[in-house]
C-alpha cells in the first residue's frame, strides 16, 4: 500500500467521522428537540435518547420540558372600590407543543415577552371587578385560578400551558400606606385614650364603693367598741358595786391607795393641802379610819 493510498483511506476516515458526528445527537430527558431542514422544521423529538439527522442539512433546536417560571414586574392594579394596590406575580408554565412554540414564539425570551402582557391584562380584568379585602382575603385562590385560566386560554396559540399564576406580593401604595398608618395610628389613640377613661370610671367607681364601704365598716366597729366598752364599764361598775357592798371601809381605803399613787407618784408633783385634809385621813389615824369600829381582827 502506497503513500497516496494511506492519504486517502485517512482522508476519507476522517469525512466519516466527522459525518458521524454530525449525524448524530442527544436528547436529554429534561429536553425536547426540533429537527430543522434549512430552518424548516421537519419532525419533533420528545423521547430521550441517541437520535439521527441528516449532516450539513438539518439541525435541531433544543426546548426544556421542565415547568418554566416567569417572574413578572409589579403592576399598579385598581380594585372595583377604588382601591390602588402593588401586585407582584409569577407564573409558572411549559412547552406543550414544540412546534407550535417554535413557529409562534421560537424562544423562551419571546415567549416571556408574549406572556407578561397577557398576565397583566387578566391580572387587571379579574381584580378590578372585585373590593379590595377579597384580594387581601381567603377569597384569593378563587381570583387566582380564574386569572389562571384566562391566561391559558390567550397562551393555547403559543403552545404553551400555563400551570398557575400566584400574587408573590401585594402591598398598598407608598402614599396610601402612610395614609393609612396614620389614620390607623389616629384609630389606636383613639381607642387607648377611651380605654384610659373606661379605666378611670371604674377606677372612680371602685374607689367610691371602697370609701363607702370603710366608711360602713369603720362606724360599725366604732359601735361595737362603744357596745363593748360600755359593757366593760357596766361590769367593772358592778364589780366595784359588789366589793363596796362588802366592805365599804377597805373599798373606801383601796380607793385612797390608788389616789395617792397617781397624785404622789410622779417626783416632780407639788400638793399644798391642810394637814387635817379629808386626802390625809387614813395618815392622821389608819386603824380608826381603816377600822371605824374599833375592833381590829387578832
Amino acid at each position: 500500500m502506497n503513500r497516496s493510498t494511506l492519504i486517502i483511506l485517512g482522508i476519507a476516515l476522517l469525512v466519516i467521522v466527522i459525518g458521524a458526528s454530525s449525524s448524530l445527537f442527544t436528547v436529554h430527558q429534561a429536553e425536547q428537540a426540533i429537527v430543522l431542514q434549512f430552518g424548516d422544521p421537519k419532525r419533533v423529538i420528545t423521547k430521550p435518547g441517541l437520535n439521527i439527522k441528516i449532516p450539513f442539512v438539518q439541525n435541531t433546536e433544543t426546548l426544556d420540558k421542565r415547568i418554566l417560571n416567569y417572574d413578572g414586574p409589579a403592576e399598579e392594579i385598581i380594585a372595583a372600590d377604588q382601591k390602588r394596590l402593588v401586585v407582584d406575580t409569577f407564573t409558572r408554565y411549559r412547552i406543550v407543543d414544540p412546534l407550535k412554540f417554535f413557529i409562534t414564539v421560537q424562544t423562551q425570551a419571546v415567549a416571556e415577552t408574549r406572556l407578561g402582557p397577557i398576565v397583566n391584562s387578566s391580572l387587571r380584568r379579574v381584580l378590578g371587578e372585585v373590593p379590595l379585602s377579597s384580594v387581601l382575603t381567603n377569597e384569593r385562590p378563587q381570583l387566582m385560578a380564574e386569572i389562571t385560566r384566562l391566561v391559558g386560554q390567550q397562551t393555547e396559540n403559543l403552545g404553551i400551558e400555563v400551570v398557575d399564576v400566584r400574587i408573590k406580593r401585594a402591598d398598598l401604595p407608598s402614599e396610601n400606606s402612610q395614609a393609612i398608618f396614620r389614620r390607623m395610628q389616629r384609630e389606636r389613640e383613639r381607642e387607648a385614650a377611651e380605654f384610659r377613661a373606661q379605666g378611670a370610671e371604674q377606677a372612680q367607681r371602685i374607689r367610691a364603693i371602697a370609701d363607702r364601704e370603710r366608711i360602713v365598716i369603720v362606724a360599725q366597729a366604732q359601735r361595737d367598741s362603744q357596745i363593748l366598752r360600755g359593757e366593760g364599764d357596766a361590769l367593772r361598775n358592778k364589780v366595784f358595786a359588789d366589793a363596796y357592798g362588802q366592805d365599804p371601809a377597805f373599798f373606801g381605803f383601796y380607793r385612797a391607795m390608788l389616789a395617792y399613787e397617781t397624785t404622789l407618784g410622779s417626783e416632780d408633783t407639788t400638793m399644798v393641802l391642810s394637814p387635817d385634809s379629808d386626802f390625809f385621813r387614813y395618815f392622821q389615824d389608819f386603824e380608826k379610819a381603816l377600822f371605824p369600829g374599833g375592833i381590829v381582827p387578832q
